[in-house]
């Protein structure tokens, strides 16, 4: 999702050393480079759930590996989105068992290092794959990382790293059909294979330098920072442990940052993480005046959304339940985002240009009553 602001920067700094570049992102993304250089192509595919341009874009870097030129070298940018917005699927796999796939994993609110594990067992690219194909160019690779702990080779799937999770998770049960995707796929890499020494792999932004940012502006205004913690597990707990700390906390801010998840019913309605994670958290602050809370995705996104996030207030189950919603039945059916959407909480960023997953911000402050947030 990073990929245009990532390559504008590139071509910032290399000028014309850069011969030819690809860039793939997310529909509307690559509107944030208004001007590209000619000898950059860009191509946009779906998100979160792939689709054929998500084909297509696999095809267009294979092709572009293979036309680079003998002695050229290779700058590789990576960051969170890669897993859905490109793939390369094995003969016998069709789109239609990775659409069904991606579903079936982002529904069942599991961590996202094991949907990237599942990822990469039914890939071309995935799981170092990728590496047997930049042969024999140095490469130099700059990740942006959006998973939890900041594992390299869960970034993107991991289409330029190895993948040492063949141990992790092997109590989780697959369904039968997507074993037989499995056994489709090509082997991968083994960690010390040669097709990783010509890497060369450094990470340039991650969800700890965001809060990190955050931090020094709060001191800048002179608040007082409470909790710097790491945001993991179910959305709607997540959201009323916050709500919590909030209510037997001092005043100060309180920040978060990580990645949640969500269990989806058989229906759900509109919304992401952080959606959820808000109203969690505003159905235990009822008719709290004195705190505000912003949960939001960094890359401007939330989940399957256009929309980045929600800023909830003690009054916001009131202003949902005037427009005919019941924020716990909201909560129950994943359609926190219509609920929102009533309440007038919800927040449209656009498109960021980053990708370091999400944040949650709240402020607690006697003066939050008299103030116009």
């Amino acid at each position: 999702k990073a990929a245009p602001r990532m390559a504008q920067g590139a071509v910032d700094v290399l000028g014309d050393k850069i011969a030819r570049g690809l860039v793939i992102s997310k529909e509307a993304h690559c509107n944030l480079w208004s001007q590209p250089p000619k000898f950059i192509h860009c191509m946009e595919a779906g998100h979160p759930y792939p689709d054929a341009r998500s084909l297509q874009a696999g095809e267009a870097m294979l092709q572009f590996l293979r036309d680079a030129p003998d002695g050229a070298a290779l700058l590789v940018l990576i960051s969170g989105g890669s897993s859905a917005l490109v793939e390369v699927l094995p003969a016998g796999v069709h789109l239609d068992d990775l659409r069904r796939l991606n579903q079936w994993l982002l529904a069942g609110g599991l961590p996202i290092d094991v949907v990237n594990r599942i990822r990469k067992s039914v890939s071309c690219i995935k799981a170092g794959r990728l590496a047997w194909r930049t042969q024999p160019h140095r490469v130099l690779q700059f990740v942006i990382s959006d998973v939890p702990g900041d594992h390299w080779a869960d970034i993107g799937s991991g289409l330029l790293l190895p993948d040492d999770s063949t141990e992790q998770h092997n109590d989780l049960e697959l369904p039968l059909w997507i074993q037989q995707m499995q056994h489709h796929a090509p082997s991968k890499p083994y960690c010390d294979d040669a097709c990783f020494h010509h890497i060369t792999t450094r990470m340039v932004a991650n969800n700890a330098q965001a809060r990190h940012a955050i931090a020094q502006r709060v001191h800048q205004f002179g608040y007082t920072l409470r909790c710097n913690s790491e945001l993991t597990g179910d959305a709607l707990l997540a959201g009323a442990t916050i709500a919590r700390q909030l209510q037997e906390g001092e005043e100060g801010i309180y920040l978060y940052g990580g990645e949640t998840v969500v269990s989806l019913p058989a229906q759900p309605g509109h919304g992401g993480r952080c959606q959820s994670l808000a109203l969690s958290a505003a159905l235990a602050l009822i008719d709290e005046q004195d705190v505000v809370l912003l949960a939001a995705g960094t890359d401007g996104t939330d989940g399957p959304t256009q929309i980045a996030g929600a800023i909830v207030d003690g009054q916001t189950c009131w202003r949902g339940a005037d427009a005919g919603m019941d924020a716990r039945d909201a909560l129950q059916r994943a359609d926190a985002g219509t609920f929102l959407q009533l309440s007038g909480d919800l927040i449209d960023t656009g498109p960021t240009g980053t990708n370091v997953m999400d944040l949650v911000i709240a402020i607690k402050s006697s003066s939050v009553a008299n103030s116009s947030l």
